[in-house]
């Protein structure tokens, strides 16, 4: 019987997405593990792997399809012996598994994942037998190919059998294939109205899209009010500087820390020393969050990401920043895990890096609050009467009314403002 072949959900968000391109013809064999096509979601452009054996009777939604909804047919698969030429237009409907995401794809009952001896890896010609998605996810966690027994067809590794498998510290850099963000798509030459300047068209991508969606819904439907403060940070350099310098430069346990790090721990404290802040709305009620996990704002083609940093209260600020480094370089690349940018209890974006002294950035929802980082600048401040120069940094905390009143606002940016211009208390 005909399988149908749905486009799948890859990632708690996700409604539509972009077909991109089949990677697959009609009439080609599919084994599993076999690369079908690649979808482009709302974060990144992922390659969908096929779960059946068949033959791809019929595509039903071309490459290039835009807004593709989660479910909906996109082809057909036949099996072993049935007429791919008898498959109709609109197949007969059969609630088979769909093209599953790359983190889901499941292996067979009777075909359990395990670790196996180096010489069990099936090979051709010296060359390991793994399809591309293994074989990415395999240099993500340093897992040995040689030491994993493959459950496809003829000892094929598919991605399901890295389960259980010996993980190392080494993470190679992703293939160009496979290290694709979303991008716009190319401009076309668009139908000016009366009096208006010629133009381009540039088509929306589905992240372009659903940010869009999120930042109205967050302007129209969330209570904003803003708080700023001042921070003097020449001690926070200074002791960064003197950090940096005793800090490897080379090798796995290289670092250097960047004063954002400093902001992400110092906003992760302040959040344990004032909770009622580390919260969100929801209708049942004001959910409080047991730890300080920081969405960091990261720049990528096409739009914007927020990574996590998990635990940040309790976490080495070299951690943060070995931390920090990696997660942001994925994002670019279009390879974070949805666990990965899902989820968060507060969010920081800094602008500090290209001159702009402050802003007041819109709430990430479902989270309270969002504390928008400037550049820190040499100011004239008074002490004890005296005039004198600082560094000085301007943040300014955007907070959902609702969870979070002014007090409680004002209370936070205290603690943070404390924690930044006595950064020895971070260290401890």
């Amino acid at each position: 019987m005909p399988i149908n072949i749905l486009m799948p959900a890859l990632s708690p968000t996700m409604t539509e997405g972009n077909l991109a391109r089949w990677l697959k013809k009609e009439g080609d064999a599919v084994k599993a593990g076999d690369i079908l096509a690649e979808i482009e979601t709302d974060k990144a452009t992922m390659e969908v792997e096929a779960v059946d054996e068949g033959t791809l009777a019929r595509i039903i939604v071309p490459g290039g399809a835009q807004g593709v909804k989660v479910n909906d047919v996109i082809a057909v698969l036949v099996e072993e012996g049935e007429d791919a030429g008898a498959v109709s237009a609109a197949p007969a409907a059969k609630p088979a598994p769909a093209a599953a995401a790359p983190a889901a794809a499941p292996a067979k009952a009777d075909t359990a994942p395990a670790a196996k001896q180096p010489s069990s890896a099936p090979k051709a010609g010296g060359r390991i037998i793994a399809t591309p998605l293994a074989k990415r996810i395999a240099e993500q966690q340093g897992i040995d190919l040689a030491s994993v027994t493959g459950s496809g067809p003829n000892g094929r590794i598919v991605m399901a059998d890295l389960s259980g498998a010996p993980k190392g510290a080494a993470k190679p850099a992703p293939t160009a294939a496979a290290a694709k963000a979303p991008a716009s798509a190319p401009a076309i030459a668009g139908t000016p109205q009366f009096g208006e300047p010629a133009f381009d068209l540039v088509p929306h991508t589905s992240m372009r899209k659903t940010i869009a969606r999120r930042l109205q819904e967050s302007k129209q439907f969330v209570p904003h009010f803003y708080l700023s403060v001042d921070c003097e940070i020449d001690r926070l350099l200074k002791v960064r500087e003197e950090i940096n310098a005793g800090a490897p430069k080379e090798g796995p346990g290289a670092y250097k820390l960047s004063v954002n790090v400093f902001v992400i721990k110092a906003c992760a404290l302040a959040l344990i020393q004032v909770p009622t802040a580390n919260a969100s709305w929801s209708d049942d009620g004001v959910k409080m969050y047991k730890s300080a996990d920081i969405s960091v704002a990261v720049a990528i083609p096409g739009g914007l990401i927020t990574p996590i940093l998990r635990n940040a209260d309790t976490r080495r600020l070299s951690d943060l920043s070995g931390a920090i480094k990696e997660l942001a370089g994925r994002a670019k690349q279009g390879k974070l895990k949805p666990e990965e940018y899902t989820g968060g209890s507060f969010s920081v974006s800094n602008l500090g890096m290209f001159g702009i002294k402050d802003f007041s950035a819109i709430i990430n929802p479902p989270q309270a609050c969002i504390l928008s980082v400037g550049a820190g600048e040499e100011r004239a401040v008074v002490r004890k009467g005296q005039l004198a120069v600082a560094n000085v940094m301007t943040c300014t905390l955007s907070v959902d009314h609702r969870v979070v009143d002014g007090a409680t606002g004002a209370e936070f940016l205290a603690a943070f403002k404390r924690l930044i211009e006595n950064p020895l208390g971070m260290l401890v």
